[in-house]
């Protein structure tokens, strides 16, 4: 592509860099001059104009971004997304249904290597989307791209990026009561959950509240109707023997990990009771403020496994904005 100023009598099919403002109306930036412009534009006293004009070997902008976003999503239908049509070099990715974006980051890294006016910016992986959410975007920054550049991004990017659906369609919700717990800060718990289920399109199958007793939190776990089992208890979980860690293995399941490093939300513990995943929320998910317990409901809600080592990862970024409900705040005030 060459770029500059274009004498009028050889600008005949070049792309317009800059609008011009004309006696009788205006010409938009990005338009292809055609003879009937380059008139309007001799008769307001002009000889030449900034533009665009492509090499044989260029693909303009529009088919550059629409080739380069099928490349990235072949089946959008699979991959949970839409692509909207073209314009300005620019195609929008976005989200079908609540979910997780997941990346194929070293390809992501590739295609916006090989050439500066190629590229694709997307959210972090693993961010949480709602339906019609704009989860990535390919824009070509010039008004055309070497062919060459753009089939080797082409052929890096193939399906880099994707919605992670959300696969378990009901949770329960295990609450328990301790003595100096009054009923609006368990409901102000209830509910936060309940919107962060859906937020995901979960429905909550049940709530129940129940003493902090092992005993009592087991026979709720095996009533529980939920594919996904969430206990959120009165007095905070502070060791891998407390009573809802020892109510969960009770009920014939397995205790994985006690304890994040996410503040809020250190102290999360999981494990699994038959097909069911179990969550232990930190206190803090009464609150709707993202805590680290979002990352593994999301995660689990998704289908993917969360291991010691996924959780181990959560700290790079896991310093997350204070809650100033908790009791105890990292700085005193």
């Amino acid at each position: 592509m060459r770029f500059g100023p274009v004498p009028l009598d050889q600008a005949t099919g070049a792309i317009l860099a800059h609008s011009v403002a004309l006696p009788d109306g205006r010409l938009r930036k990005g338009c292809t001059l055609t003879d009937a412009d380059l008139t309007r534009l001799r008769a307001a006293g002009l000889t030449e104009v900034m533009a665009a004009r492509l090499d044989p070997d260029d693909i303009s902008e529009d088919a550059a971004a629409a080739r380069l976003a099928r490349a990235l999503v072949p089946d959008p239908l699979e991959a949970g997304l839409t692509l909207s049509p073209a314009h300005t070099g620019r195609v929008n990715l976005n989200a079908t249904g609540p979910g997780l974006v997941h990346l194929d980051a070293a390809a992501v890294h590739a295609l916006n290597r090989v050439h500066p006016a190629l590229t694709l910016a997307t959210l972090v992986p693993l961010t949480r989307v709602a339906p019609g959410q704009l989860a990535g975007t390919v824009k070509i920054i010039a008004y055309a791209v070497p062919g060459a550049a753009l089939d080797a991004a082409c052929g890096l990017a193939r399906d880099a990026i994707r919605i992670l659906p959300v696969r378990h369609a009901s949770a329960s919700l295990i609450l328990t009561e301790v003595p100096d717990l009054g009923p609006k800060l368990t409901q102000k718990g209830r509910r936060a959950v309940e919107t962060r289920l859906r937020a995901l399109g979960i429905v909550l199958a049940d709530c129940v509240t129940v003493p902090h007793q092992s005993a009592d939190v087991a026979a709720a776990l095996v009533r529980a109707r939920g594919s996904l089992r969430l206990i959120l208890t009165g007095s905070a979980t502070s060791d891998l023997h407390d009573v809802a860690p020892e109510g969960l293995r009770a009920a014939g399941g397995v205790v994985h990990r006690f304890g994040m490093p996410v503040d809020p939300g250190n102290l999360l513990f999981l494990g699994q009771l038959g097909d069911s995943p179990v969550i232990g929320l930190p206190g803090c998910a009464r609150s709707p403020a993202l805590n680290g317990a979002d990352w593994v409901l999301e995660r689990l809600a998704c289908g993917l496994k969360v291991t010691d080592d996924d959780i181990a990862a959560m700290g790079v970024g896991g310093l997350l904005k204070e809650i100033p409900q908790r009791g105890r705040l990292r700085e005193a005030t």
